[in-house]
């Protein structure tokens, strides 16, 4: 069935009979025709997210109700945050509903279907696992133990993970996630959601973090966020960084030096000092070795953070209404991503409207028209 998803016949049919409904009069209630209704209801066809709605509001029936899964292949998503937002169910549906769409792609997508993507078989939050993850990595993008991991090094190891990039203009306070991954199990194809309306230092973690989960796509949950987290910092700043680092402040005699140093090497790997401090820290308690103590380090990060513009500012350097051709250029260019060559491929060949855009990038039908004119 359409998305790997059907409607419970027996449930509505009997909802149905009780309210004394028909399918032509469902139909009506709806706003669809009868034709639509039997297709569901024969499994034939799966109603839009709005539609599915208003059956349930309808029946009073949940969506768990209305519909059967086949779990084993139900996209896996993971979210990075927004601070101090909750992952509630509907964001949780509504980012598998997108799963569910991006199925559709991937018969257009690049990569060899007969080679699948090396994951990492028993991964663990533990240091010393960590840093010889990031050690593996490091060496696979050329990189040596203290060189600085630049985005293009973290882009190339996307591809070759076969990790599709969607890099997204979601605003910077108005969204639950600041990225998000689905991970396909019945095509083991994984996409990337990236926000682009954020700190560019926050911007390098959480590339470094969603690489992280594209090594270990069969983790999920807190434990899942965890590692992706604890991998990140130790790819972007490694135990030959952290040991050079913590002796150098170690050494200074006042909190203010301590936390300028932090800021430069911040500066100087494109990366928040926040995460500089964890893995000091980390590295200290590995070691027994005392904690590095940084008074006011909190509000030291936030200036920090102030003096720098969104990576969206950096890429198309004005404040007016970006245009879609822009946009599309400019991401496939900076990120090297396929994604609107394969959203041009299946439009052509399964004569899809501007919907098919709204729904995947998740973006409004207005600028979805914009992006689709482009296309087509």
């Amino acid at each position: 069935m359409q998305y790997g998803t059907k409607t419970k016949q027996d449930i509505i049919n009997q909802k149905m009979t009780e309210g004394g409904l028909s399918q032509t009069a469902l139909a009506d209630t709806l706003g669809v025709s009868k034709e639509a209704v039997s297709q569901w209801l024969n499994h034939k066809s799966f109603p839009r997210p709005s539609k599915l709605l208003q059956l349930g509001k309808l029946f009073s029936l949940s969506y768990d109700e209305l519909v059967c899964t086949d779990d084993s292949m139900e996209p896996i998503v993971a979210f990075r945050k927004m601070r101090g937002t909750k992952t509630k169910d509907h964001h949780i549906e509504k980012a598998r509903e997108i799963g569910r769409f991006l199925k559709n792609l991937t018969p257009f997508l690049p990569f060899d279907q007969f080679e699948m993507p090396p994951f990492l078989k028993s991964p663990v939050n533990d240091y010393e696992y960590l840093q010889k993850v990031a050690q593996k990595v490091r060496q696979d993008i050329n990189l040596e133990a203290e060189a600085t991991v630049d985005f293009q090094h973290l882009i190339r190891r996307f591809n070759e993970l076969q990790t599709v990039l969607i890099p997204v203009l979601w605003g910077d306070k108005k969204r639950h996630e600041n990225a998000l991954h689905i991970f396909l199990p019945d095509s083991k194809t994984t996409w990337v959601y990236l926000n682009l309306d954020v700190n560019i230092h926050d911007f390098k973690f959480w590339m470094a973090h969603e690489l992280g989960h594209s090594l270990t796509p069969n983790l999920t949950g807190e434990e899942a966020e965890d590692f992706a987290d604890a991998f990140a910092g130790a790819l972007l700043f490694p135990q030959a960084k952290s040991e050079l680092a913590y002796r150098e402040i170690s050494a200074m005699d006042t909190h203010s030096k301590r936390i300028n140093k932090l800021l430069k090497l911040a500066e100087r790997e494109t990366i928040s000092p926040y995460t500089i401090h964890l893995q000091l820290q980390a590295y200290a308690k590995h070691h027994a070795k005392p904690l590095l103590e940084l008074e006011k380090i909190d509000g030291a990060i936030t200036n920090f953070n102030k003096q720098y513009p969104k990576v969206s500012k950096l890429l198309f350097h004005a404040d007016a209404e970006i245009k879609a051709a822009d946009y599309i250029h400019c991401i496939t260019e900076t990120f090297d991503t396929s994604i609107f060559d394969v959203l041009r491929k299946y439009i052509k060949e399964h004569h899809k409207g501007p919907g098919i855009i709204q729904a995947i990038l998740d973006m409004p039908l207005l600028d979805a028209r914009s992006i689709y004119a482009e296309l087509t």
